[in-house]
Order: C-alpha cells, then sequence, then structure tokens
C-alpha cells in the first residue's frame, strides 16, 4: 500500500496570494503546498481523501484511472471544492463518495444541479453513501475505520487503514480516537503553525505531543501555512521520526 501526499497546505495554499515573505518567494518546490489531499493505493484498489479546489492540477500528472473511493473528511471548501473537477472519471462509472450525514447535506446545498431529477448535462456522476464514525467498511480491498475529531466545534472524520492514519483539521479528540488509533505505525496530523493558537487547528507543537500519545513509529505532519518556515530549516526543529509532509511525498505502508 502507498500513500501520496497530493497536497498540503491549509486552506489558503502556499505561496499565499499577496504575501511577499520567503517562505511564500521561495524557489524551493518542497515550499509550494496546494490544498490537502491523499491518494491511498493498493496494486488494485485506489482511494482519494479529500477533494478540493485545486485537485484538477493535482490529479494531471498521475496515471489516469479509477478512482474506486472518495473519502471526504468535512464540508469546508478546501476539502470538497474541486468535486466537480472529478467528472472525467465517470467513465469508469459513478464517483463513490463516502462522507457523515452532515457532509452529504452540504453537498447536495452547494452542489444541487447534481442531484435529483433532470440532471444538468455532463455533471459528475456522484453516489454519496453515508459512512458513521468508528464503523469499519471496505472500498476494493482496503479496511477502511472512519475515525471522529473535533474542527473547533464541527465533528469532522479522519481514517484509519490498517497501521496508518489520516487526520486533518483536528482541534480537539477524545480518548476513543486514541484507542481507536492503538498500533498505528505512521501517523498523518495537521498542524497550522508554530505559535498563535488557532480556534480551529492544532499547532505543531500540540501535533508532536498528540503523536506521543498515539506511539507512531513516524509521523507527518500537513495542512501547514506559510507560517511554518522554510522546508528544510523547518524540519530541523522537529525530533527525527517527526517531518513536514510535501507535496509529492509518497510513502510505503
Amino acid at each position: 500500500m502507498t500513500f501520496t501526499f497530493l497536497g498540503t497546505g491549509t486552506s489558503n495554499g502556499v505561496p499565499v496570494l499577496g504575501c511577499s515573505c520567503e517562505v511564500c518567494r521561495s524557489s524551493d518546490a518542497h515550499d509550494k503546498r496546494m490544498r490537502c489531499v491523499g491518494l491511498l493505493e493498493t496494486d488494485a484498489t485506489r482511494i482519494l481523501i479529500d477533494c478540493g479546489p485545486d485537485i484538477r492540477q493535482q490529479l494531471m500528472p498521475l496515471p489516469f484511472k479509477r478512482l474506486d473511493g472518495v473519502l471526504v473528511t468535512h464540508i469546508h471548501y478546501d476539502h470538497v471544492g474541486g468535486i466537480d473537477d472529478l467528472r472525467p472519471y465517470c467513465m469508469f462509472g459513478d464517483i463513490e463518495v463516502y462522507t457523515q450525514q452532515d457532509t452529504i447535506q452540504g453537498l447536495k446545498q452547494t452542489m444541487p444541479y447534481c442531484f435529483g431529477e433532470n440532471l444538468y448535462p455532463g455533471v459528475p456522476q456522484l453516489h454519496l453513501n453515508e459512512i458513521k464514525a468508528y464503523e469499519k467498511f471496505r472500498i476494493g480491498d482496503v479496511d477502511v475505520l472512519p475515525l471522529r475529531v473535533m474542527h473547533d466545534k464541527l465533528p469532522i472524520l479522519g481514517f484509519r487503514f490498517g497501521k496508518f492514519a489520516y487526520i486533518t483539521d483536528m482541534k480537539s479528540y477524545d480518548e476513543r480516537l486514541l484507542q481507536s488509533l492503538e498500533g498505528v505505525e505512521t501517523l498523518v496530523v495537521n498542524a497550522l503553525r508554530w505559535e498563535k493558537p488557532h480556534h480551529s487547528h492544532i499547532l505543531v507543537n500540540e501535533a508532536i505531543d498528540f503523536a506521543r500519545k498515539v506511539g507512531a513509529k513516524r509521523t507527518y505532519l500537513t495542512h501547514l501555512t506559510h507560517y511554518i518556515g522554510l522546508h528544510d530549516a523547518a524540519n530541523e526543529r522537529l525530533p527525527h521520526d517527526i517531518r513536514f509532509a510535501y507535496d509529492g511525498l509518497k510513502l510505503e505502508i
């Protein structure tokens, strides 16, 4: 199984429009971050995690093959804004979207032309599947365990696949989450910036503390702002088993 970070940036992406800081001016590809998306693959199955507004650019370099499922963490635009761009994949059949009920309702409200009778010609054929936190299901040959975290006051989903877990946009969590992550060896978790607390995201030190509670052997931080700093210098500030992810990074799970 492999996991590819197609995007590791926060809602603004990096560089930030109108910003001239050293990170936004950097020519290092590691400092250029599209909105958060991941791709999990086995020999038989391809699963997209979230589908933000950069998705066309993120998928363009990849082989054009069937997507067996799209897991959606929550309804915020930087995580769902590119779903319409998946329409070319309908040549392989309906696009199976898996998410919780409030996100299903949100998609129907923001993309009403994709649902109901008399659909607009050419819209993506989306099949919405309701999933619930801590109720395991299967896509192809991959077992998926949805997890529950809080994004400020909004309950959202993370996901566990065997000994790998992916969590983004987390601010708080409960003991059940930690219990459900027991045995995870590779962890992906959000870490907005180093300082200045945020109402709906954890910071780097909080992400490190969370990784220690999980007991993961290796942790990758994502959903990063330009305030993280230049990629190489920022990584030097982290423990050896925790790294800042970057767009295009591929992990063997």
